[in-house]
C-alpha cells in the first residue's frame, strides 16, 4: 500500500489534472474516482485540497474553452460529431439541447454532473451564441462544485477509500490489472447498450423511398418532426407536410390518431 499511496500522493495534482482533461476531451474515462481517492489523501494530510481543486478547474477550462470556440465557429456540427463518438450518443443531442433551452447558461453548471453531457455543453454554449465571460463563469462554477463534491466525498469516506487502497496495494502490479479490467467492463457495458439501441432502431427505421411510397397510398402517414426548437432553428430544413411536436407530448397527442395510420417520427 505504501508504494501506491506514495505514488498517488506524489502525482495527485497531476493525476487530477490529467483525468479531468481526458474526460473533457471526450474519452470515456470518468475522472470522479480519481477525485474521490485524492479527497481521501487530503484527509490523510498527503495532498492539498485547494491545489487539487485548482488543477481540476484549470484542466476543465483548458478543454472547455477550446470546445466553446469550436462550437461558436462550426455550430451544431461539432455537437453532432461529439455525440457520434460518445458511448451514449442515442440521446446526447436531444438531452443536452433540452437542458440548455430550459436552464440557459446555468445548464453548463448542471452538465458537469451528467456523464457525457459535460463534454457536449461547451460547444453547445458556443453554438447558441453565449458570451465568453458568461461561459467561463458558469463553467468554472460547475467544475468547482463537481470537483469539490468528489474531493469532499473522498474526504468524508476516507476510511473506506483507505481500505480499498490497502487492498490494491496488497495486489501490487495486480492492482493495475484490476483497475484496467474495471475500465474495460465499463466501456463494454456502454458499447453493448449502444449496440442494443441501434439494433432496436434498425428494426423500426424507414427509408426515404419507403416514406414516399406511403404518401402515395391512403391513408397517408402522419410525419412528426420531434426535434428540439434549437435543432430546428439551426437546421430549418424539414420533411414537407411534417407536423412539429415535442417528444414529451407524444403520449398525449398520439391517441387522437387513427390506429390504421402509419406514424413516422424523425429527430436529431
Amino acid at each position: 500500500m505504501s508504494k501506491l499511496v506514495a505514488y498517488v500522493a506524489q502525482y495527485g495534482v497531476l493525476l487530477v489534472f490529467a483525468s479531468v482533461l481526458v474526460e473533457q476531451v471526450g474519452i470515456p474515462i470518468p475522472a470522479l474516482p480519481t477525485l474521490i481517492v485524492a479527497g481521501a489523501l487530503v484527509r490523510d494530510g498527503k495532498l492539498s485540497f485547494p491545489a487539487l481543486l485548482a488543477a481540476a478547474v484549470a484542466a476543465s477550462l483548458t478543454v472547455d474553452t477550446a470546445w466553446y470556440f469550436l462550437g461558436r465557429r462550426y455550430g451544431h456540427r461539432v455537437l453532432k460529431t461529439l455525440c457520434r463518438i460518445s458511448l451514449s450518443p442515442d440521446s446526447c443531442v436531444r438531452h443536452t439541447e433540452a437542458i440548455f433551452e430550459k436552464w440557459g447558461m446555468a445548464s453548463v453548471v448542471a452538465a458537469r454532473f451528467i456523464t457525457g453531457f459535460s463534454t457536449v455543453a461547451p460547444p453547445l454554449a458556443g453554438a447558441m451564441g453565449a458570451s465568453l465571460p458568461a461561459f467561463l463563469f458558469y463553467d468554472s462554477l460547475g467544475t468547482t462544485l463537481w470537483a469539490g463534491s468528489g474531493l469532499i466525498l473522498g474526504f468524508v469516506f476516507h476510511r473506506a477509500i483507505d481500505d480499498v487502497l490497502s487492498f490494491l496495494g496488497g495486489l501490487g502490479t495486480g492492482a493495475l490489472y484490476v483497475l484496467g479490467a474495471a475500465l474495460v467492463l465499463f466501456v463494454l457495458l456502454k458499447w453493448w447498450q449502444r449496440r442494443s439501441f441501434y439494433k432496436t432502431l434498425r428494426m423500426a427505421r424507414i427509408t426515404v423511398d419507403e416514406l414516399r411510397g406511403l404518401f402515395e397510398k391512403e391513408p397517408k402517414p402522419v410525419v412528426l418532426d420531434v426535434r428540439t426548437p434549437a435543432e430546428r432553428k439551426y437546421e430549418p430544413r424539414r420533411i414537407p407536410g411534417a407536423n412539429t411536436m415535442m417528444a414529451s407530448d407524444l403520449d398525449s397527442n398520439l391517441p387522437g390518431i387513427s390506429p390504421e395510420t402509419e406514424i413516422v417520427l424523425y429527430c436529431t
